[in-house]
């Protein structure tokens, strides 16, 4: 398994991480997740992200603190905090008062002493950004995080964040993840180069577009069961439209002519995405995860990322 720098920090990352939002909630259980994961080791993948709020608030941190044990020190690790982990909403946020209970929550559920990679799941529009990172910064020098990213901020807050940080002499963030996959790649525009120009490395998640990129789909066919878009329609109504189907029969006819899935295209495709470090796909089985973990070795030459752009509509 390729490994890749995050960012320019020192931390290295499988260039294939695992997504562990299946785990827990009304997905996987213990025992399936825990067959998820040990695959996923096998693999030679290091980076597992969850967050407090996936599984149903916490079953995915405590799925993996169940699971890991003595491995738990091979792996990067990574969760985040922010999103309302109850259902009147006051506990969410990027407080100091709400990280420092969150960061200990989170070690409980995970059984560890220490979080690789902690990540503010969205921007706080009530707490001012030197708050965050001064809460963030205490908890690093405490060593109960090591590194620190954001995820969904604007450019525009990466740079407000990322300035402060160094104004002040704290920690700074070392990655951003955000949604990027070939139908999602607006953050081209402004994004990418903000995390260039500041070194952050860039961890796509949705890169199957909820596995309408993995080929199983295909237009007027029945859905497939037991599938994403097919138990959850906020889903399919997201993804399955006449654009997006036509945008992926032009994708397979690529694919197929050069003896290679889609599955491998998208994956391969961010591979090739300047300031990726790791791709963070989902996975209910590991056969699954197999597969998206061998999708990233398609190497594409320059031609053929012109015709994906033109294909896409990027121009």
């Amino acid at each position: 398994m390729q490994q890749r720098n995050l960012g320019n920090s020192g931390l290295q990352v499988s260039l294939a991480g695992l997504g562990c939002n299946n785990f827990g909630g009304s997905r996987i259980d213990l025992e399936a997740s825990r067959k998820v994961i040990h695959k996923a080791l096998d693999l030679g993948i290091t980076l597992l992200d969850t967050a407090d709020t996936y599984g149903n608030r916490g079953e995915s941190e405590i799925i993996l603190g169940e699971c890991l044990g003595a491995q738990r020190k091979d792996i990067v690790l990574a969760t985040k905090c922010g999103l309302p982990m109850d259902d009147e909403g006051t506990l969410k946020g990027a407080s100091r008062r709400y990280i420092m209970s969150a960061v200990e929550a989170s070690l409980r559920r995970l059984k560890t002493d220490w979080i690789d990679l902690y990540i503010i799941h969205r921007p706080d529009p009530q707490t001012p950004i030197e708050e965050t990172l001064r809460a963030l910064d205490d908890l690093v020098r405490a060593g109960k995080i090591r590194y620190t990213g954001c995820s969904t901020f604007a450019a525009w807050q990466v740079v407000e964040a990322q300035w402060t940080a160094r104004h002040h002499n704290l920690n700074h963030f070392v990655c951003c993840q955000d949604q990027y996959n070939l139908f999602r790649r607006g953050l081209e525009k402004d994004m990418q180069p903000v995390m260039q120009n500041h070194g952050l490395g860039l961890i796509p998640h949705t890169p199957l577009a909820s596995g309408l990129l993995t080929g199983k789909y295909r237009r007027n066919a029945p859905l497939p069961a037991g599938a994403r878009m097919t138990l959850e329609k906020r889903q399919a109504e997201r993804w399955l439209n006449d654009g997006n189907w036509a945008i992926v029969e032009r994708l397979v006819a690529f694919c197929e002519s050069r003896g290679h899935t889609l599955l491998e295209l998208a994956m391969s495709w961010l591979a090739s995405r300047p300031g990726v470090s790791s791709i963070i796909a989902g996975a209910t089985s590991p056969a699954q995860l197999e597969m998206n973990t061998r999708a990233v070795d398609w190497n594409l030459s320059a031609a053929e990322l012109a015709e994906i752009d033109q294909i896409t509509g990027v121009r």
